[in-house]
């Protein structure tokens, strides 16, 4: 997905309200550019990410987003031992995962980059850049990745009669690269990385409701 396609076809309808919201303030930031721009002092840039995750994550049960959520599952399945631990849906779609100190890393690269680099490179009505890792896993891979994070040694089973959603949500990131920034956390280490938050969180937890 390239940062042109945006508005150009219809809104993921469970996600409409939360697109809505980061899409206004991406129009706001492009509207106060245009109308003021740098003779007042306004220099707004907005950066689109892919999935974040990492450190200081929402590991809530009902709530987290996948990779928190899985970690808590298997760890949670390894402490019980249980046989097996379902995912839902398929397994099959592929899903783009950012590492949160990158994202914050990109952030400060685009608010250090002069206008005159940035503006070789974006419109003033599409002005927004992605934030992505620049390659994709399936849910299957990103299940068996996590379980071997967490120590996780059961079986992992698939429930198909699930909603997979999309079949694929990858960014096209090479605006970012051309304006040379490129991701450095690879997912395995990224993951080792938020287990480690996710125990530490967990027993710091535990350890103040005793």
């Amino acid at each position: 997905m390239q940062e042109e396609t945006l508005l150009t076809g219809t809104l993921e309808p469970t996600n409409e309200p939360y697109a809505i919201a980061k899409i206004a303030g991406i129009k706001l930031c492009e509207s106060y550019n245009r109308q003021y721009g740098l003779s007042h002092g306004v220099d707004y840039r907005s950066v689109m990410p892919t999935n974040l995750y990492g450190p200081g994550d929402n590991y809530h049960p009902d709530n987290a987003h996948v990779i928190p959520g899985l970690i808590r599952r298997f760890h949670e399945a390894k402490l019980s031992q249980a046989p097996s631990v379902v995912v839902w849906g398929s397994g099959t779609p592929r899903r783009e995962f950012l590492f949160v100190d990158d994202m914050a890393a990109a952030c400060v690269h685009v608010m250090n980059l002069a206008k005159a680099a940035l503006d070789l490179h974006v419109q003033p009505m599409c002005s927004h850049i992605n934030v992505g890792f620049g390659s994709d896993v399936t849910i299957s891979e990103l299940a068996h990745l996590v379980a071997k994070t967490t120590g996780y040694t059961g079986q992992i089973a698939f429930d198909a009669s699930k909603p997979d959603g999309t079949p694929r949500k990858l960014m096209d990131s090479s605006r970012l690269n051309a304006l040379g920034w490129q991701a450095k956390t690879a997912l395995e280490k990224g993951l080792a990385l938020a287990y480690q938050d996710f125990v530490h969180t967990t027993t710091t937890a535990t350890t103040r409701s005793a």
